[in-house]
């Protein structure tokens, strides 16, 4: 799903990526897909301190973040990145597809969120997806959140949107383009495109069909509408 992300300037093919993770032997794997790949792992870490610090050294393009390090939670890292204004694109790959740690490390600022169980093209994918401005969310994790979820869930996540946001989500599930919507409004549709980004990503979801089953049990539209 694309989102509010500005492209990353590489000047190559290559990334410089750390690996934030806490066993030795997923990160070894993982460093082999990377450097077979032609990317350059530049620093690894087991838990959010010493990974924050590392960042700040090595300065990587991509952070590839476990959200379980041990006692610790990975998305203390994302905040903590946040907060200190530090530049990497963090790709989380866990083995949670709650939708409660997708949405949230989406809030956060991840631009990738992956299922360990995904094979080793799609962490690729998602790696130059975040460098050219997308957010890449796994297949897997979309299906599996989506199924998780429940219209309570959902109903109480719509009382978070704000009246316009509610107004934008009801067309865009009813399937109006972003120009048509912009007419309606009086908006760009640059405008309407970073309030679908947004939606979706409060929402949890990569694609629209995620986006319209989210709606109808939030009870923003009916079904008979689609």
């Amino acid at each position: 799903m694309t989102a509010a992300l500005a492209p990353w300037p590489a000047t190559d093919h290559a990334a410089r990526v750390m690996l934030v993770e806490d066993h030795a032997m997923l990160r070894d794997g993982l460093r082999a897909v990377l450097e077979s790949a032609g990317h350059h792992v530049v620093a690894e870490a087991d838990e959010p301190l010493r990974a924050l610090a590392a960042i700040g050294r090595a300065q990587p393009d991509i952070v590839v973040l476990d959200l379980k390090l041990g006692t610790a939670s990975g998305l203390d890292l994302l905040a903590a990145l946040a907060e200190a204004g530090l530049a990497a694109r963090v790709i989380v790959l866990t083995m949670s597809a709650e939708p409660r740690h997708l949405r949230e490390a989406l809030r956060l600022g991840a631009g990738g969120y992956l299922l360990k169980g995904a094979p080793a093209r799609e962490l690729l994918a998602a790696i130059a997806a975040v460098r050219a401005g997308q957010r890449h969310v796994g297949a897997g994790v979309a299906e599996r959140s989506d199924a998780a979820r429940s219209g309570d869930d959902d109903a109480a996540l719509l009382g978070t949107l704000s009246r316009r946001e509610r107004e934008i989500a009801a067309l865009v599930v009813r399937g109006q383009s972003s120009s048509e919507i912009a007419q309606r409004l009086g908006l760009s549709p640059k405008t309407i495109d970073s309030y679908r980004s947004r939606l979706m990503a409060k929402a949890g979801v990569s694609d629209l069909p995620a986006l319209v089953r989210f709606a109808i049990r939030a009870g923003l539209i009916d079904a008979d509408e689609r």
